[in-house]
């Protein structure tokens, strides 16, 4: 659901920058305020994490379309809804810079798309609410899955509409926005189903093994409960998602991608030339190293740069808070 330059007027992407920058101060203080030390490992393995599991498109059987999780509705289970939109925004932000995933002049509209939609409107309207929360809560694991699917699948929906009404309100393509929009929201239902039953699996072993991990239990602002195993499983996964099992992704065109083909003929659009697309472009061509993935080793450095660039941003967010001295009154003297 990356979008490209191409597909949006430089006003729509501005207003975009405005609002995704509104939102990530907005996060900033929020996450200041929680007083959650765990966040600062957490927000380095699981962007790892995402970042990996994005490079891995699984097939969707009779489309020709394949699709990668989006990993907001996991982050905001696993670190709370702010801090799940920070680390996934950083994921994005990477993406562009150093991969060329998705252009620089629409940074701020993917951010909404993919990370607003899911952590900050799917996950706590309805992942949270339906889920339960409190430290006496046993959600089942089909429960677990079908609520996991639920937010997954209107997540991703939403940044779907979002997508074909940023394209539409910009005008600089020529594409039907009716059809746009159907074919988008059908791809991305079935996308949603795959990210939700991938979701689920992992909120089901983080529920066995570390429930008080979960944004949702009572146990989660406890600041000194364990998540050393945690912590060392996530990096595991992501290496081993990054290193082996990203040469498995299908090669077929994204959701977005085959969305365009269908309505244009071509899963790329000629991009109209404005100072600022030109602008992001340079600027883009600069800063990616490793355009579109090209490297046999991308998911391991992108991973990691996720981490080495998530760990401290997220170190200067949560500061550990001095304990406050309290000064005993001394007893009067007969």
């Amino acid at each position: 659901m990356h979008m490209s330059d191409a597909m949006l007027s430089p006003a729509v992407a501005i207003a975009a920058d405005v609002a995704a920058g509104a939102l990530l101060v907005i996060a900033g203080s929020r996450i200041r305020k929680s007083g959650r030390e765990n966040l600062v490992p957490l927000m380095g393995v699981t962007g790892a994490f995402i970042f990996a599991a994005q490079m891995v498109n699984f097939a969707i059987p009779g489309t020709g379309s394949s699709g990668h999780i989006v990993g907001g509705v996991l982050l905001a289970a696993l670190l709370g809804p702010w801090a799940g939109f920070l680390t996934l925004a950083s994921v994005l932000i990477i993406q562009c810079l150093i991969f060329a995933d998705g252009g620089l002049m629409a940074i701020g509209c993917n951010i909404l798309n993919m990370g607003a939609m899911t952590a900050l409107v799917a996950y706590p309207l309805l992942f949270r609410p339906l889920l339960g929360t409190g430290s006496d809560r046993r959600p089942s694991v089909l429960k677990i899955f079908m609520v996991s699917i639920l937010a997954c699948v209107v997540g991703l929906e939403l940044g779907a509409v979002m997508v074909s009404l940023e394209t539409l309100a910009s005008g600089v393509t020529s594409i039907p926005p009716g059809k746009f929009m159907l074919l988008m929201t059908a791809i991305h239902f079935v996308i949603g189903v795959g990210e939700g039953l991938a979701t689920g699996a992992v909120i089901v072993f983080v529920h066995k093994t570390s429930p008080s991990l979960l944004e949702g239990d009572g146990h989660a602002k406890t600041r000194r409960h364990r998540i050393k195993g945690p912590v060392i499983a996530f990096a595991i996964a992501a290496a081993v998602i990054a290193g082996g099992l990203s040469f498995l992704a299908s090669s077929d065109p994204d959701g977005l991608e085959w969305s365009l083909a269908k309505v244009s003929g071509s899963t790329e659009l000629p991009e109209v030339a404005t100072p600022l697309s030109s602008g992001s472009r340079a600027i883009q061509s600069a800063t990616s190293v490793m355009p579109d993935y090209e490297n046999s080793f991308s998911g391991i450095v992108g991973a990691a740069v996720v981490l080495i660039l998530v760990w401290p941003v997220s170190s200067l967010l949560v500061r550990k808070r001095q304990p406050v001295a309290v000064s005993t009154p001394k007893p009067d003297r007969p």
